[in-house]
Protein backbone atom coordinates (compact mmCIF):
# COMPACT_ATOMS: atom_id res chain seq x y z
CA UNK A 1 0.00 0.00 0.00
CA UNK A 2 1.18 3.73 -0.74
CA UNK A 3 3.23 4.46 2.44
CA UNK A 4 1.34 7.98 2.84
CA UNK A 5 -2.12 6.70 2.51
CA UNK A 6 -3.33 8.65 5.44
CA UNK A 7 -2.39 11.59 4.23
CA UNK A 8 -3.76 11.06 0.53
CA UNK A 9 -7.48 10.83 1.96
CA UNK A 10 -7.42 12.50 5.33
CA UNK A 11 -11.26 12.20 5.23
CA UNK A 12 -13.68 9.15 6.46
CA UNK A 13 -13.12 6.01 4.83
CA UNK A 14 -16.84 5.93 3.52
CA UNK A 15 -16.55 9.03 1.68
CA UNK A 16 -13.84 7.62 -0.42
CA UNK A 17 -15.92 4.77 -0.73
CA UNK A 18 -18.63 6.78 -2.37
CA UNK A 19 -16.20 8.31 -5.03
CA UNK A 20 -14.54 4.55 -6.03
CA UNK A 21 -18.24 3.27 -5.92
CA UNK A 22 -19.70 6.15 -8.26
CA UNK A 23 -16.51 4.63 -11.04
CA UNK A 24 -17.63 1.09 -10.30
CA UNK A 25 -21.24 2.10 -10.58
CA UNK A 26 -20.70 3.23 -14.07
CA UNK A 27 -20.16 -0.23 -15.76
CA UNK A 28 -23.90 -1.46 -15.35
CA UNK A 29 -25.81 1.57 -15.07
CA UNK A 30 -24.63 2.12 -18.76
CA UNK A 31 -26.16 -1.29 -19.17
CA UNK A 32 -29.37 -1.38 -16.99
CA UNK A 33 -30.38 2.21 -18.26
CA UNK A 34 -31.45 1.44 -21.85
CA UNK A 35 -32.70 -2.15 -20.91
CA UNK A 36 -36.64 -0.77 -20.62
CA UNK A 37 -35.91 1.18 -23.81
CA UNK A 38 -34.92 -1.79 -25.85
CA UNK A 39 -38.53 -2.28 -27.89
CA UNK A 40 -38.70 1.36 -27.96
CA UNK A 41 -35.26 1.50 -29.69
CA UNK A 42 -36.25 -1.04 -31.70
CA UNK A 43 -38.92 0.01 -33.32
CA UNK A 44 -37.82 3.61 -33.78
CA UNK A 45 -34.41 2.25 -35.71
CA UNK A 46 -36.38 -0.32 -37.59
CA UNK A 47 -33.90 -2.97 -35.75
CA UNK A 48 -34.47 -6.55 -35.46
CA UNK A 49 -34.35 -7.88 -31.94
CA UNK A 50 -31.42 -9.81 -32.44
CA UNK A 51 -29.72 -6.89 -33.75
CA UNK A 52 -30.56 -5.10 -30.46
CA UNK A 53 -29.07 -7.75 -28.94
CA UNK A 54 -25.84 -6.98 -30.53
CA UNK A 55 -25.77 -3.68 -28.89
CA UNK A 56 -25.83 -5.04 -25.35
CA UNK A 57 -22.63 -7.37 -26.73
CA UNK A 58 -20.90 -5.02 -28.73
CA UNK A 59 -20.69 -3.01 -25.09
CA UNK A 60 -20.01 -6.39 -23.17
CA UNK A 61 -16.89 -7.49 -25.60
CA UNK A 62 -15.67 -3.67 -25.93
CA UNK A 63 -15.42 -3.88 -22.46
CA UNK A 64 -14.03 -6.90 -22.05
CA UNK A 65 -11.45 -5.98 -24.47
CA UNK A 66 -10.17 -2.88 -22.87
CA UNK A 67 -9.85 -4.62 -19.57
CA UNK A 68 -6.72 -5.87 -20.63
CA UNK A 69 -5.08 -3.08 -20.62
CA UNK A 70 -6.66 -0.32 -17.94
CA UNK A 71 -4.67 -2.05 -15.30
CA UNK A 72 -1.55 -2.40 -17.41
CA UNK A 73 -1.64 1.58 -18.05
CA UNK A 74 -2.99 2.46 -14.05
CA UNK A 75 0.16 0.32 -13.43
CA UNK A 76 2.58 2.37 -15.53
CA UNK A 77 1.11 5.86 -15.85
CA UNK A 78 -0.97 6.07 -12.05
CA UNK A 79 -4.72 5.43 -11.02
CA UNK A 80 -5.74 9.34 -11.72
CA UNK A 81 -4.93 9.87 -15.67
CA UNK A 82 -6.45 6.40 -16.73
CA UNK A 83 -9.65 7.42 -14.70
CA UNK A 84 -10.03 10.54 -15.99
CA UNK A 85 -9.18 9.70 -19.77
CA UNK A 86 -11.72 6.56 -19.20
CA UNK A 87 -14.82 8.87 -18.17
CA UNK A 88 -13.94 11.41 -21.40
CA UNK A 89 -14.51 9.11 -23.69
CA UNK A 90 -17.08 7.41 -22.22
CA UNK A 91 -19.01 11.03 -22.03
CA UNK A 92 -18.49 11.57 -25.86
CA UNK A 93 -19.64 7.98 -26.99
CA UNK A 94 -22.73 8.86 -24.93
CA UNK A 95 -23.33 11.71 -26.90
CA UNK A 96 -22.82 9.25 -30.00
CA UNK A 97 -25.62 6.61 -28.90
CA UNK A 98 -27.68 9.90 -28.87
CA UNK A 99 -26.99 11.04 -31.72
CA UNK A 100 -27.31 7.71 -33.85
CA UNK A 101 -29.61 7.46 -36.79
CA UNK A 102 -29.39 4.02 -36.83
CA UNK A 103 -28.94 0.38 -35.65
CA UNK A 104 -25.21 0.30 -37.28
CA UNK A 105 -23.90 3.83 -35.26
CA UNK A 106 -25.65 2.56 -32.20
CA UNK A 107 -23.93 -0.34 -31.87
CA UNK A 108 -20.12 1.57 -32.82
CA UNK A 109 -21.06 3.81 -29.85
CA UNK A 110 -21.80 1.22 -27.47
CA UNK A 111 -18.61 -0.40 -28.38
CA UNK A 112 -17.13 2.74 -27.21
CA UNK A 113 -18.65 2.99 -24.41
CA UNK A 114 -17.69 -0.60 -23.18
CA UNK A 115 -14.04 0.29 -24.24
CA UNK A 116 -13.76 3.12 -21.81
CA UNK A 117 -16.21 2.16 -18.41
CA UNK A 118 -13.71 -0.35 -17.44
CA UNK A 119 -11.29 1.85 -16.26
CA UNK A 120 -13.26 3.01 -13.47
CA UNK A 121 -14.09 -0.57 -12.01
CA UNK A 122 -10.16 -1.72 -12.78
CA UNK A 123 -8.82 1.17 -11.22
CA UNK A 124 -10.85 1.78 -8.41
CA UNK A 125 -9.63 -2.12 -6.62
CA UNK A 126 -6.42 -1.36 -7.33
CA UNK A 127 -6.66 2.31 -5.32
CA UNK A 128 -8.98 0.55 -2.39
CA UNK A 129 -5.44 -2.13 -2.26
CA UNK A 130 -3.06 1.16 -2.83
CA UNK A 131 -4.96 2.83 0.43
CA UNK A 132 -5.78 0.10 3.08
CA UNK A 133 -4.12 -2.59 4.61
CA UNK A 134 -6.37 -6.31 3.87
CA UNK A 135 -8.58 -6.66 6.86
CA UNK A 136 -9.44 -2.59 6.16
CA UNK A 137 -9.71 -2.95 2.34
CA UNK A 138 -12.08 -5.79 2.89
CA UNK A 139 -14.14 -3.16 4.87
CA UNK A 140 -13.66 -0.69 1.92
CA UNK A 141 -14.48 -3.07 -0.68
CA UNK A 142 -17.76 -4.16 1.12
CA UNK A 143 -18.61 -0.82 1.70
CA UNK A 144 -18.28 0.19 -2.50
CA UNK A 145 -20.09 -2.90 -3.77
CA UNK A 146 -22.83 -1.60 -0.98
CA UNK A 147 -22.84 2.06 -2.87
CA UNK A 148 -22.78 0.43 -6.37
CA UNK A 149 -25.65 -1.78 -5.72
CA UNK A 150 -27.50 1.01 -5.64
CA UNK A 151 -26.72 1.47 -9.48
CA UNK A 152 -28.77 -1.16 -11.03
CA UNK A 153 -31.68 -0.10 -8.46
CA UNK A 154 -31.87 3.13 -9.73
CA UNK A 155 -30.59 3.29 -13.45
CA UNK A 156 -34.00 1.07 -14.97
CA UNK A 157 -36.10 3.23 -13.28
CA UNK A 158 -34.98 6.05 -14.58
CA UNK A 159 -34.80 4.51 -18.01
CA UNK A 160 -38.26 3.73 -18.19
CA UNK A 161 -39.46 7.05 -17.09
CA UNK A 162 -36.91 8.75 -19.42
CA UNK A 163 -38.19 6.51 -22.27
CA UNK A 164 -41.87 7.27 -21.28
CA UNK A 165 -41.40 11.01 -20.64
CA UNK A 166 -38.75 12.12 -23.36
CA UNK A 167 -38.02 9.55 -25.86
CA UNK A 168 -34.84 6.99 -25.99
CA UNK A 169 -32.55 9.82 -27.11
CA UNK A 170 -32.93 11.07 -23.52
CA UNK A 171 -31.47 8.13 -22.10
CA UNK A 172 -28.28 8.75 -23.46
CA UNK A 173 -28.08 12.65 -23.19
CA UNK A 174 -28.74 11.68 -19.49
CA UNK A 175 -25.77 8.87 -19.50
CA UNK A 176 -23.65 12.09 -21.32
CA UNK A 177 -24.20 14.33 -18.25
CA UNK A 178 -23.18 11.69 -15.39
CA UNK A 179 -20.54 11.13 -17.34
CA UNK A 180 -19.47 14.76 -17.31
CA UNK A 181 -20.66 14.94 -13.69
CA UNK A 182 -18.12 12.10 -12.81
CA UNK A 183 -15.29 13.74 -14.88
CA UNK A 184 -15.57 16.62 -12.78
CA UNK A 185 -15.50 15.00 -9.40
CA UNK A 186 -12.88 12.94 -9.89
CA UNK A 187 -10.93 15.37 -11.33
CA UNK A 188 -11.18 17.42 -8.16
CA UNK A 189 -11.15 14.83 -5.74
CA UNK A 190 -9.76 11.34 -6.85
CA UNK A 191 -6.22 11.42 -5.18
CA UNK A 192 -3.21 9.20 -7.13
CA UNK A 193 -2.54 6.23 -5.02
CA UNK A 194 0.19 4.59 -7.13
CA UNK A 195 3.28 5.65 -5.50
CA UNK A 196 6.09 7.02 -7.85
CA UNK A 197 8.66 3.89 -6.83
CA UNK A 198 6.05 1.50 -7.86
CA UNK A 199 4.97 2.40 -11.24
CA UNK A 200 5.88 -0.44 -13.53
CA UNK A 201 7.67 0.21 -17.07
CA UNK A 202 5.58 0.57 -19.91
CA UNK A 203 7.28 -1.30 -22.67
CA UNK A 204 6.33 -4.73 -24.50
CA UNK A 205 8.62 -7.49 -23.08
CA UNK A 206 7.52 -5.98 -19.65
CA UNK A 207 4.15 -6.02 -20.17
CA UNK A 208 4.28 -9.47 -21.90
CA UNK A 209 5.96 -10.87 -19.05
CA UNK A 210 2.92 -9.51 -16.62
CA UNK A 211 0.42 -11.12 -18.82
CA UNK A 212 2.16 -14.35 -18.77
CA UNK A 213 2.79 -14.57 -14.98
CA UNK A 214 -0.94 -14.08 -14.08
CA UNK A 215 -2.49 -16.22 -16.89
CA UNK A 216 0.01 -18.87 -16.71
CA UNK A 217 -0.62 -18.98 -12.62
CA UNK A 218 -3.65 -21.28 -11.87
CA UNK A 219 -4.08 -20.10 -8.81
CA UNK A 220 -5.62 -16.71 -10.80
CA UNK A 221 -7.24 -18.14 -13.23
CA UNK A 222 -9.37 -20.36 -10.62
CA UNK A 223 -9.94 -17.09 -8.30
CA UNK A 224 -10.96 -15.04 -11.30
CA UNK A 225 -13.69 -17.65 -12.77
CA UNK A 226 -14.90 -18.08 -8.73
CA UNK A 227 -15.58 -14.45 -8.75
CA UNK A 228 -16.70 -13.57 -12.56
CA UNK A 229 -18.46 -16.38 -13.76
CA UNK A 230 -20.75 -16.80 -10.82
CA UNK A 231 -21.95 -13.09 -11.29
CA UNK A 232 -23.98 -13.98 -14.63
CA UNK A 233 -26.58 -16.34 -12.60
CA UNK A 234 -28.15 -13.54 -11.39
CA UNK A 235 -26.38 -11.05 -14.85
CA UNK A 236 -28.13 -13.98 -17.18
CA UNK A 237 -31.98 -12.68 -15.65
CA UNK A 238 -31.22 -8.69 -15.87
CA UNK A 239 -30.07 -9.78 -19.92
CA UNK A 240 -33.27 -10.80 -20.41
CA UNK A 241 -35.18 -8.47 -18.58
CA UNK A 242 -37.33 -7.59 -21.36
CA UNK A 243 -38.55 -11.73 -22.34
CA UNK A 244 -38.67 -12.43 -18.69
CA UNK A 245 -40.37 -9.65 -17.04
CA UNK A 246 -42.32 -8.07 -20.26
CA UNK A 247 -43.25 -11.51 -21.49
CA UNK A 248 -43.08 -14.41 -18.65
CA UNK A 249 -44.16 -12.46 -15.62
CA UNK A 250 -46.34 -9.61 -17.64
CA UNK A 251 -44.42 -6.65 -16.32
CA UNK A 252 -44.24 -2.78 -18.28
CA UNK A 253 -41.22 -1.12 -18.71
CA UNK A 254 -41.69 0.84 -15.82
CA UNK A 255 -41.79 -2.14 -13.55
CA UNK A 256 -38.71 -3.22 -14.66
CA UNK A 257 -37.22 -1.78 -11.38
CA UNK A 258 -38.95 -4.94 -9.23
CA UNK A 259 -36.27 -7.24 -10.58
CA UNK A 260 -33.39 -4.31 -10.36
CA UNK A 261 -34.38 -3.21 -6.57
CA UNK A 262 -34.52 -6.86 -5.60
CA UNK A 263 -31.26 -7.29 -7.32
CA UNK A 264 -29.50 -4.82 -5.06
CA UNK A 265 -31.09 -5.12 -2.13
CA UNK A 266 -29.75 -8.43 -2.13
CA UNK A 267 -26.20 -7.27 -3.35
CA UNK A 268 -26.47 -4.49 -0.62
CA UNK A 269 -27.20 -6.97 2.03
CA UNK A 270 -24.50 -9.12 1.23
CA UNK A 271 -22.21 -6.51 0.80
CA UNK A 272 -23.41 -5.29 4.48
CA UNK A 273 -22.26 -8.88 6.07
CA UNK A 274 -19.12 -9.00 4.09
CA UNK A 275 -17.94 -5.91 5.75
CA UNK A 276 -18.88 -7.22 8.81
CA UNK A 277 -17.70 -10.21 9.08
CA UNK A 278 -14.00 -8.64 7.48
CA UNK A 279 -11.44 -9.58 10.36
CA UNK A 280 -13.78 -11.69 12.19
CA UNK A 281 -13.62 -15.22 10.05
CA UNK A 282 -10.89 -16.32 7.58
CA UNK A 283 -12.18 -15.22 4.30
CA UNK A 284 -12.36 -18.23 3.15
CA UNK A 285 -14.87 -19.62 5.57
CA UNK A 286 -16.63 -16.59 4.30
CA UNK A 287 -16.24 -17.66 0.63
CA UNK A 288 -17.49 -21.06 1.35
CA UNK A 289 -20.90 -19.12 2.74
CA UNK A 290 -21.18 -17.06 -0.46
CA UNK A 291 -21.06 -20.30 -2.26
CA UNK A 292 -23.59 -22.67 0.05
CA UNK A 293 -26.17 -19.76 -0.42
CA UNK A 294 -25.47 -19.50 -4.17
CA UNK A 295 -25.89 -23.13 -4.53
CA UNK A 296 -28.91 -23.62 -2.52
CA UNK A 297 -31.00 -21.20 -3.47
CA UNK A 298 -29.77 -21.66 -7.42
CA UNK A 299 -31.40 -25.61 -6.84
CA UNK A 300 -34.63 -24.03 -4.95
CA UNK A 301 -35.00 -21.89 -8.43
CA UNK A 302 -34.98 -24.65 -10.67
CA UNK A 303 -37.35 -27.22 -9.09
CA UNK A 304 -39.70 -24.07 -8.09
CA UNK A 305 -39.20 -23.12 -11.59
CA UNK A 306 -40.41 -27.20 -12.77
CA UNK A 307 -43.20 -26.87 -10.42
CA UNK A 308 -44.81 -23.79 -10.17
CA UNK A 309 -46.87 -21.55 -12.33
CA UNK A 310 -44.18 -18.78 -12.98
CA UNK A 311 -45.29 -15.73 -11.18
CA UNK A 312 -44.01 -12.43 -10.14
CA UNK A 313 -44.37 -13.00 -6.49
CA UNK A 314 -42.10 -15.82 -6.08
CA UNK A 315 -39.80 -15.26 -9.27
CA UNK A 316 -37.88 -12.65 -8.33
CA UNK A 317 -36.75 -13.94 -5.03
CA UNK A 318 -34.37 -16.17 -5.87
CA UNK A 319 -32.22 -14.13 -7.86
CA UNK A 320 -32.16 -11.34 -5.24
CA UNK A 321 -31.39 -14.16 -2.45
CA UNK A 322 -28.47 -15.24 -5.06
CA UNK A 323 -27.53 -11.70 -5.22
CA UNK A 324 -26.65 -11.93 -1.60
CA UNK A 325 -24.63 -15.06 -1.77
CA UNK A 326 -22.63 -13.63 -4.82
CA UNK A 327 -21.91 -10.06 -2.61
CA UNK A 328 -21.38 -11.91 0.53
CA UNK A 329 -17.75 -13.71 -1.04
CA UNK A 330 -16.73 -11.35 -4.06
CA UNK A 331 -15.21 -8.71 -2.12
CA UNK A 332 -12.82 -11.60 0.03
CA UNK A 333 -11.71 -13.26 -3.55
CA UNK A 334 -11.25 -9.88 -5.31
CA UNK A 335 -8.84 -8.91 -2.60
CA UNK A 336 -7.28 -12.78 -2.86
CA UNK A 337 -6.28 -11.84 -6.48
CA UNK A 338 -5.07 -8.72 -6.18
CA UNK A 339 -2.71 -10.03 -3.38
CA UNK A 340 -1.20 -12.76 -5.32
CA UNK A 341 0.97 -10.05 -6.96
CA UNK A 342 1.69 -6.94 -5.26
CA UNK A 343 3.82 -5.52 -7.94
CA UNK A 344 1.12 -5.78 -10.18
CA UNK A 345 -2.01 -5.29 -8.74
CA UNK A 346 -3.76 -2.84 -12.01
CA UNK A 347 -2.70 -5.58 -13.81
CA UNK A 348 -4.34 -8.39 -11.93
CA UNK A 349 -7.31 -6.17 -11.87
CA UNK A 350 -7.54 -5.77 -15.51
CA UNK A 351 -7.39 -9.47 -15.88
CA UNK A 352 -9.68 -10.36 -13.16
CA UNK A 353 -12.49 -7.83 -14.87
CA UNK A 354 -11.22 -9.36 -18.45
CA UNK A 355 -12.46 -12.83 -17.12
CA UNK A 356 -15.66 -11.42 -15.71
CA UNK A 357 -16.84 -9.42 -19.04
CA UNK A 358 -15.76 -12.27 -21.39
CA UNK A 359 -17.87 -14.16 -19.68
CA UNK A 360 -20.86 -11.21 -19.47
CA UNK A 361 -20.26 -11.15 -23.26
CA UNK A 362 -20.24 -14.42 -24.20
CA UNK A 363 -23.65 -14.79 -21.77
CA UNK A 364 -25.36 -11.38 -23.41
CA UNK A 365 -24.24 -12.59 -27.13
CA UNK A 366 -25.14 -16.57 -26.55
CA UNK A 367 -26.17 -18.16 -24.08
CA UNK A 368 -29.24 -15.01 -23.11
CA UNK A 369 -30.69 -15.25 -27.00
CA UNK A 370 -31.26 -19.16 -26.81
CA UNK A 371 -32.75 -19.48 -23.23
CA UNK A 372 -34.28 -16.21 -22.74
CA UNK A 373 -38.26 -17.41 -23.61
CA UNK A 374 -37.75 -19.77 -21.56
CA UNK A 375 -38.01 -20.38 -18.05
CA UNK A 376 -36.72 -23.04 -17.32
CA UNK A 377 -33.78 -22.60 -19.33
CA UNK A 378 -32.88 -19.46 -17.41
CA UNK A 379 -32.85 -21.39 -14.11
CA UNK A 380 -30.73 -24.39 -15.57
CA UNK A 381 -28.39 -22.02 -16.85
CA UNK A 382 -28.32 -19.62 -13.88
CA UNK A 383 -27.78 -22.91 -11.83
CA UNK A 384 -25.01 -24.06 -14.66
CA UNK A 385 -22.85 -20.67 -14.32
CA UNK A 386 -22.74 -20.71 -10.50
CA UNK A 387 -21.40 -24.19 -10.59
CA UNK A 388 -18.23 -23.10 -12.90
CA UNK A 389 -17.61 -20.84 -9.74
CA UNK A 390 -18.23 -23.47 -7.45
CA UNK A 391 -15.95 -25.84 -8.95
CA UNK A 392 -13.23 -23.26 -9.64
CA UNK A 393 -13.05 -22.55 -5.73
CA UNK A 394 -13.28 -25.88 -4.76
CA UNK A 395 -10.33 -27.46 -6.69
CA UNK A 396 -8.47 -24.16 -5.78
CA UNK A 397 -9.25 -25.24 -2.24
CA UNK A 398 -8.08 -28.81 -2.01
CA UNK A 399 -5.16 -27.97 -4.02
CA UNK A 400 -3.50 -24.57 -2.39
CA UNK A 401 -5.56 -25.31 1.62
CA UNK A 402 -3.65 -21.82 2.64
CA UNK A 403 -5.04 -19.31 0.24
CA UNK A 404 -7.95 -17.51 2.05
CA UNK A 405 -7.06 -19.17 5.67
CA UNK A 406 -5.66 -15.70 7.19
CA UNK A 407 -5.21 -12.10 5.75
CA UNK A 408 -2.25 -10.98 4.67
CA UNK A 409 -0.50 -8.75 6.77
CA UNK A 410 0.55 -5.48 4.64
Amino acid sequence: MHPQAQQLWPGPRWTLSILLALLGMLGPFSIDTYLPAFSGIAKALGASPVEMQQTLSAYLFGFAFMNLFHGALADSFGRRPVVLWGLAVFTLASAGCALSQNIGQLVFFRALQGLSTGAGIVVSRAVIRDMYPPSEAQKVMSQVTLFFGAAPAIAPIAGGWLLVLAGWHSIFWFLTLIGVLLWSINFRWLPETLHADLRQPFNTRHLMRGYWQLISSPRFLLLALASGVPFNGMFLYVLAAPAFLGDHLGLGPTQFFWLFLLIISGIMTGAWLSGRLAGRIPPKRQIRHGFVIMLLVSVLNVIATLVLPVHAGWALVPIALFALGWALMVPVVTLLVLDLYPERRGMASSLQAFVGSAANGLVAGLLAPLVMHSTIGLAFTSLALMLVGLVAWVYLHRRWPEIGRNSAQE
